[in-house]
């Protein structure tokens, strides 16, 4: 008699076998559900260093490209401006001013300069809106740093893109400032309309 009041009181039908068979299948999908969160938290995580290791080679890429872009730039530069009547004896890369004392300071890329004008280059692999606007605010911290020095000479502005799309080229001549394209082997310059800027 007790041993029948220790009997589960299954519902009518179904028998101890059966309930235990679904607890059974019940902890297999489970421990498969856990398994594959596992198994899905691993891929995420592959994915996620996948992820930051293609953003990383591609920062990598992407400098090495406009390093290589100055290369090619520098060395021809002063020739193809020479062309347009503009003569710069003088060329230096990574150009640094460093002035700690009025807190001005200022890497140019590719510096051309002569007794009357330098002419500040800047060499982006893709140029947008923003290497314009930062250009522009180097060529006028360039300014306050020379008239603190006393320096008279003018100075002018060209920026040099691998990719140039045509509204950001249009930006650039509208600033008065020259723009370096590729164009077959070699690269072209285009002056701005009317009179470069000059700072």
């Amino acid at each position: 008699m007790g041993d029948t009041q220790l009997q589960p009181n299954y519902p009518k039908g179904i028998g101890f076998e059966q309930v235990w068979a679904a607890l059974m299948e019940t902890r297999e999908r489970q421990e498969e559900n856990a398994r594959q969160q596992e198994k899905n938290a691993r891929q995420q995580e592959e994915t996620d260093r996948q992820i930051k290791d293609i953003n990383k080679r591609f920062g990598e890429y992407s400098n090495r490209l406009g390093e290589i872009a100055e290369y090619m730039v520098a060395p021809n530069l002063r020739e193809k401006f020479r062309e347009l009547g503009l003569v710069f004896p003088k060329a230096t890369r990574n150009a640094d001013i460093s002035d700690y004392d009025n807190n001005i300071f200022m890497e140019i890329d590719v510096l051309l300069e002569n007794g009357d004008k330098a002419m500040l280059v800047e060499v982006k692999t893709k140029l947008i809106s923003d290497h314009v606007n930062a250009h522009i605010e180097r060529l006028e911290k360039m300014r306050k740093y020379a008239d603190l020095h006393s320096e008279k000479r003018t100075f002018l502005g060209a920026i040099a893109g691998v990719v140039i799309p045509d509204d950001i080229k249009k930006l650039a001549l509208g600033h008065g400032l020259f723009v370096i394209e590729p164009s077959g082997e070699t690269f072209r310059i285009t002056p701005p309309s009317g009179k470069p800027k000059e700072w």
